[in-house]
């Protein structure tokens, strides 16, 4: 999920002018250019029609009295193509007729500026349709993502959920509960169903946090995070038998502790899930020559293709591997944490050789630890 978080106008906002008069658009070239936005102009609409489709804009001044296509057909053209139909359109003519206004708004357009131009009023009326396309954009990005993420959140949860209920169903069905072994087994298994659930719950709070929280950059001694991370997953790397190996000494790189721990529980427990049979780990780190730190988990699994690889990473996607449960949410929560600590992630992966994921992070000043 996303939050609306809006960029910074003018910045990065192309606006293409189109009109027949070269004076009209001289003069729109120097108030918006001079304001900051990215300007182009077009004199007819055959043209502008070209230009917008090789690089849409992100709103465009339409002039509605041009020769050989006016501006209602420019319009007109523009809401029918799929590429181009959202894009926000201001007329502009120098005709202030109630009819020409109203067919303006009737063919799609957004707003109506008349001539002459007043700059101001001109760049708050394109500032604040700028603003409600981004507001639009956003909301349709976190209405997309809500979804995914529903999906996937009860995907994840089901399982456990279900284990829990299906062993539990079992233990009541048993006519004698004096065989220890067999109930310990079942118990064992409610339990691991039971801490599953658990995880992903506190995946979903540790989201919400990264997404409103902003953490400040400090050295961090991952030795102590790693071992962190090892402790919470002590019931899991005990059931897989699972061989995790440990350099004995990190480079010191700047990031917060509290998320870089939920990283490592993230990938160290995709290697135990996902490692062969049983897992072997092998956790490390390179320096890298942009003062940056690659830290990186190693397994001795089947590996990845590399179409599943494109994917890994993507928000709430999830690799359809037998029934265990998916990379999906773990590593969506990964990417925005490390994103937001300055750093980058990926995964190496050849198949039948394993998989290395790694992340990097700023390297603290006077490196080694």
């Amino acid at each position: 999920m996303t939050t609306m978080t809006l960029p910074v106008l003018p910045n990065n906002v192309t606006i293409l002018i189109v009109d027949d008069a070269q004076d009209t658009r001289n003069l729109l070239t120097l108030i918006l250019s001079t304001n900051g936005y990215i300007v182009q102009s077009e004199p007819n609409g055959k043209q502008a029609i070209s230009r917008i489709q090789a690089d849409p804009p992100d709103l465009i001044l339409l002039d509605i009295m041009m020769p050989h296509m006016n501006g209602f057909d420019v319009c007109s053209h523009l809401k029918q193509n799929e590429q181009t139909k959202d894009i926000p359109i201001i007329f502009i003519s120098a005709q202030e007729d109630v009819k020409n206004i109203v067919k303006a708004f009737y063919m799609g357009g957004v707003d109506y500026i008349s001539k002459p131009f007043n700059t101001a009023e001109i760049l708050a009326r394109i500032e604040a349709r700028i603003t409600m396309q981004h507001r639009k954009s956003s909301l349709e990005k976190q209405i997309e993502d809500l979804d995914a993420f529903a999906h996937t959140v009860a995907h994840d949860l089901k399982g456990p959920l279900s284990l829990v209920t299906g062993f539990s169903d079992y233990l009541l069905e048993i006519d004698d509960l004096s065989n220890k072994k067999e109930v310990m087994e079942v118990l064992l298994h409610i339990k691991e169903a039971g801490h599953r659930a658990v995880n992903i719950i506190d995946e979903l709070l540790l989201l919400s946090g990264v997404q409103k929280k902003k953490a400040l950059l400090s050295p961090v001694d991952m030795t102590a995070v790693v071992h962190k991370s090892q402790q919470r997953l002590e019931f899991m790397i005990s059931n897989h038998k699972g061989k995790i190996q440990i350099p004995p000494r990190w480079p010191t790189a700047l990031g917060y502790s509290p998320w870089l721990e939920e990283v490592w529980v993230n990938y160290i427990s995709n290697g135990l899930k996902y490692g062969g049979s049983p897992p072997q780990l092998t956790l490390g780190a390179d320096e890298l020559a942009n003062n940056m730190i690659r830290f990186w988990i190693s397994d001795n699994g089947n590996g990845i293709t590399p179409t599943q690889q494109e994917s890994l990473f993507l928000e709430f996607e999830r690799l359809d591997q037998m029934h265990a449960e998916g990379y999906g949410l773990g590593l969506s929560i990964v990417q925005r944490i490390i994103h937001k600590l300055g750093g980058t992630v990926g995964v190496e992966s050849v198949i039948g050789e394993g998989s290395l994921f790694y992340f990097t992070l700023p390297a603290a000043p006077h490196a080694l630890k």
